[in-house]
C-alpha cells in the first residue's frame, strides 16, 4: 500500500491486480510510475488524495482457485482497506483499477461485485485500465503448441485454466464465466460501464502468454504476418513503444532469405541456443554441454513442471471445495448470484415473449462472424466489449522484447525497460 494522502480527508483508491501466478512485487515499476506522475503533476486536486492498494491475499497458486474466487478475495480486501482508511478519519470518494494479464479479468469480476453491493452508490467509479489481459479468453491457433495448450491448461491450471477457454459451465445456462462476464444484461458489463475512462492496453507482437486478438478485443490479427507483410510501424514519440498508426501494403515486398549458419559448422555450435528459458542459455563452449545435456535436462524438467502443476491443481480443487462447502453465510457470497439473477431474468424473458417490441441490450450489439481462432462465444464477447462508447485501446509494438507479456509492464527493471513507456502513457492518462 502507498499514501499520498497526508493532509486530505478525501481519497482516491487506485486498486492493482498482478496476474496469474503472481505476486504484487511484479507491478512494482507500475506503482513507482503512477506516484511519480502523480506527485509531479497536479492531479491532486479539490483535496483528493491518491491511495493505491496491491492485494495480497489473491498471489502465486491461489490465482488458478479461479477468477471467480480470485475476485472474491480481491473484493474482501477492498472492503477491508476502506474500512481501515476511514478510522483514520478518510473517507474513499472515488475509485479506478489497473489489472495486468489475469489480473484484468479479476478486475472486471470486482467491479461486478461492487457494483451488485452498492459500492459505486456512494463511491465515484473513474479509471478503468487493463494490460495484456485475456478478454475474450486464450484463443485456438492451428498449431501444435496451441493445441497442447488447449488441453494442459484447463487440466493443470484448476478452475482459472478452464475458465481460459471458456471450459467452463459457470452460470446456470451453461454459459462460460468469460461469456456473463460480458453480457451487457449482467452487472459485471454494467459495472465496467459506469466507468467514464475505460482503456486497455495490448502487446502486437511478442506475448506469448496473451495473443493480440484476445487483450485488444478483435477478431482480425493485423500483425499476425509482420515480420514479411512490410509492416511499417508509426510510433508515439513521447511514449514508446505505442503505436500512433501502422501501415501494411497491399503487396508484401520480396522475400529475403536469412542467412543461417549450415547445421554442425563451427558459426552454428557457437551461435546455438538449446530450446530452454532464456536463464540457462550460455556463451560458447558452455552452450555445447547444454546441447549436450538437453535429451537429459529437457525430459526432467518437463516432468518436474507437470509434477508442480499437477500437485498445485489438486490443491486448488481442495481449496475450491473448502470455499464451496462452508456455512450458510458462505453460500451468499457474490459468485453464487449470477446464477439466482439469471434465473429471474430468464422468467422476465418468458413473460416478454408475446412484446415483439421488446429488444434487449445485448440483441441490438451486432456480432461480427467468428474465425478460425475465434468462437461464435467469442464474437459476442467482441462484440459487446466494443460497444462500450467510452473503451479507448492502445497498441504495443516492442520487435525486440523477448517477453513482452512482462515488459508491457517492466517486471524486470534491468532488462525490460522498453515497456516504461506504456506505463507512463498509463499514468499520465489517469484522471484524478
Amino acid at each position: 500500500m502507498s499514501d499520498q494522502t497526508t493532509g486530505t480527508t478525501n481519497v482516491h483508491l487506485l486498486v492493482l491486480i498482478h496476474g496469474l501466478r503472481g505476486n504484487p512485487s511484479q507491478l512494482a515499476s507500475m506503482h513507482r510510475i503512477i506516484q511519480q506522475s502523480t506527485n509531479e503533476s497536479s492531479k491532486l486536486q479539490n483535496g483528493v488524495g491518491l491511495h493505491v492498494m496491491l492485494p495480497e491475499t489473491n498471489r502465486g497458486e491461489c490465482t488458478i482457485d479461479g477468477i471467480d474466487w480470485g475476485g472474491e478475495r480481491v473484493a474482501t480486501e477492498i472492503y477491508q482497506e476502506v474500512e481501515k482508511l476511514g478510522k483514520e478519519g478518510k473517507t474513499v470518494t472515488r475509485f479506478s483499477i489497473t489489472g495486468h494479464s489475469m489480473g484484468g479479468l479479476l478486475a472486471r469480476y470486482v467491479i461486478g461485485i461492487l457494483n451488485q453491493r452498492g459500492f459505486f452508490s456512494t463511491v465515484a467509479p473513474v479509471n478503468f485500465n487493463t494490460m495484456a489481459t485475456p478478454h475474450i479468453g486464450l484463443l485456438l491457433y492451428p498449431s501444435t503448441m496451441s493445441k497442447c495448450s488447449s488441453f494442459i491448461v484447463p487440466r493443470f491450471f484448476s478452475r482459472t485454466g478452464k475458465q481460459f477457454y471458456g471450459a467452463d459451465k459457470w452460470s446456470k445456462t451453461g454459459k462460460s464465466l468469460l461469456e456473463v462476464m460480458a453480457d451487457p444484461e449482467h452487472v459485471f458489463y454494467r459495472g465496467l460501464k459506469l466507468f467514464p475512462h475505460i482503456r486497455i492496453y495490448a502487446n502486437a507482437i511478442n506475448d506469448w502468454t496473451v495473443p493480440y486478438m484476445t487483450a485488444y478485443v478483435d477478431t482480425k490479427d493485423p500483425f499476425m504476418n509482420h515480420t514479411t507483410s512490410g509492416l511499417v510501424v508509426q510510433y508515439d514519440a513521447a511514449y514508446l513503444p505505442i503505436i500512433r498508426s501502422f501501415d501494411i501494403p497491399d503487396t508484401p515486398p520480396p522475400k529475403h532469405e536469412r542467412a543461417f549458419p549450415r547445421p554442425f559448422t563451427f558459426k552454428w555450435f557457437k551461435s546455438y541456443r538449446p530450446p530452454l528459458p532464456p536463464r540457462f542459455h550460455a556463451p560458447f563452449p558452455f552452450n555445447i554441454v547444454l546441447l549436450i545435456l538437453v535429451p537429459i535436462i529437457l525430459p526432467a524438467l518437463i516432468i518436474l513442471v507437470s509434477l508442480r502443476f499437477a500437485i498445485a491443481s489438486y490443491y486448488s480443487h481442495m481449496r475450491i471445495k473448502l470455499l464451496e462447502c462452508k456455512d450458510a453465510p458462505a453460500t451468499q457470497r457474490f459468485s453464487h448470484v449470477p446464477g439466482q439473477l439469471e434465473s429471474r431474468e430468464d422468467h422476465v424473458a418468458v413473460d416478454m415473449v408475446d412484446d415483439s417490441s421488446s429488444v434487449t441490450l445485448s440483441e441490438s450489439i451486432p456480432v461480427p462472424e467468428p474465425s478460425l481462432r475465434i468462437t461464435p462465444a467469442q464474437s459476442r464477447m467482441v462484440a459487446a466489449l466494443n460497444a462500450l462508447p467510452q473503451l479507448k485501446k492502445e497498441r504495443v509494438y516492442m520487435p525486440d522484447a523477448r517477453n513482452a507479456h512482462a515488459a508491457i509492464i517492466v517486471r524486470d527493471v534491468k532488462s525490460e525497460k522498453i515497456g516504461e513507456g506504456v506505463l507512463r502513457h498509463w499514468a499520465d492518462a489517469f484522471l484524478m
